[in-house]
């Protein structure tokens, strides 16, 4: 029987393991990962308001890998041999496939000075929600700064989309509280146009919902330091009493043990197929933050392309088990609600149109409704 085997327990290596079994394929299923749970990360926005706790958005996947024929190996990937043929685990084990998928994510850099001390990174998981969610608690009135940085030898490896959520959310938070007078919102980002893989209109909307907001900007300036008490930029200091900061992405530390081929910003670099770039890795794919893809400069680094990817890649191992050359190439594609806790901003883009719906409240119920239609897979 042929062995698929997925690294990583995200939304990239699940989707894949449900596409596998849509296509009908004879194929026993590994997948290899520290742990066997789901965090629904997009809605970590929610959890310094409270709309989420960590237990709403964390799902048990046992059943699911259950009725998929899953066969999960807790561990930690370590590095690759043999064209991606075999996979050594930090505990030493040497597990072999016929085909391989590799979707355990990206990492952030944290090279900031100051960062790792004296700032959160929100999306790093739902105890970093909670605590953002305390520390708002506990403040009778301050500064708070939001901002996010990139990969600068890779600019598409950011995600900055939550940030802008993080901030309008705390800021219609403070206000149903009646606390938005004893705070200062900050935005910063080194960037003139921060956001700008979403589009010029939406850029410029997200710039004009700040000043609505009272939301203090500064912007064109990098971020050199963060000290425990203000954000030193190459312009200026901002004093501040919390910092939330999403810095760029680069590829996983495991990736340095391999030969894998790997791009300017440190991911593997893959095909419009999703294959890794190379003969010596035929049979080896990769999908989601882990993995560097040609397309447009706006192709992000979401959820939801991941998806995308993981459908072509499933798509294109069943081409290559019938002996058919891989004939899936992933679809480039944004999605994205900045949310706002009442109301939310859609944007939308592919190759042939960019739509923008302004601030609705469905909005903001669209992408709730979503997350539990999303997550409805994997809790039955």
């Amino acid at each position: 029987m042929t062995h698929i085997m997925i690294l990583g327990s995200g939304f990239g290596a699940l989707t894949a393991v449900r596409e596998i079994r849509k296509a009908g394929l004879d194929a026993k299923i590994t997948v290899v990962a520290p742990n066997n749970h789901l965090t629904y990360l997009p809605s970590l926005i929610w959890m310094p308001s409270g709309i989420r706790k960590a237990a709403d958005i964390d799902v048990d996947l046992t059943r699911f890998f259950a009725r998929q024929k899953v066969d999960w190996h807790q561990g930690r990937v370590a590095s690759l041999r043999e064209g991606g043929r075999t996979v050594e685990t930090e505990a030493g084990e040497v597990l072999t496939n016929d085909y391989l998928i590799i979707a355990t994510g990206g990492r952030y850099l944290k090279k900031l000075p100051g960062l790792a001390d004296n700032a959160i990174i929100p999306c790093e998981g739902v105890a970093m929600g909670q605590l953002i969610h305390d520390k708002l608690a506990a403040m009778d009135g301050g500064t708070i700064a939001l901002g996010f940085g990139t990969n600068p030898k890779e600019p598409q490896a950011v995600r900055g989309g939550p940030m802008f959520e993080f901030l309008f959310g705390i800021d219609t938070m403070l206000r149903k509280q009646g606390r938005r007078d004893k705070f200062k919102l900050v935005f910063f980002n080194g960037s003139d146009r921060p956001g700008q893989r979403l589009g010029d209109k939406a850029v410029d909307g997200l710039l004009d919902e700040m000043t609505s907001r009272d939301i203090n900007v500064r912007i064109g300036a990098k971020p050199v330091r963060i000290d425990p008490d203000k954000v030193v930029t190459e312009r200026e200091e901002i004093h501040t009493d919390l910092v939330l900061f999403m810095p760029g992405l680069t590829g996983p530390t495991w990736l340095d043990n391999t030969e894998l081929p790997r791009s300017s910003g440190g991911f593997i670099e893959a095909d419009e197929k999703c294959r890794v770039v190379g003969e010596a890795w035929k049979g080896t794919y990769v999908v989601g933050d882990t993995g560097s893809y040609p397309g447009p400069a706006w192709l992000a680094k979401q959820a939801h392309q991941a998806d995308l990817q993981a459908e072509a890649a499933a798509a294109n191992i069943a081409d290559e088990i019938a002996g058919r050359a891989p004939g899936h190439d992933f679809k480039a594609e944004l999605v994205c609600i900045v949310d706002s806790v009442n109301a939310g901003i859609l944007v939308f883009r592919n190759h042939a149109r960019s739509i923008i719906l302004p601030k609705l409240r469905i909005v903001h119920w669209a992408k709730r409704y979503f997350e539990r239609h999303y997550l409805r897979a994997y809790r039955r």
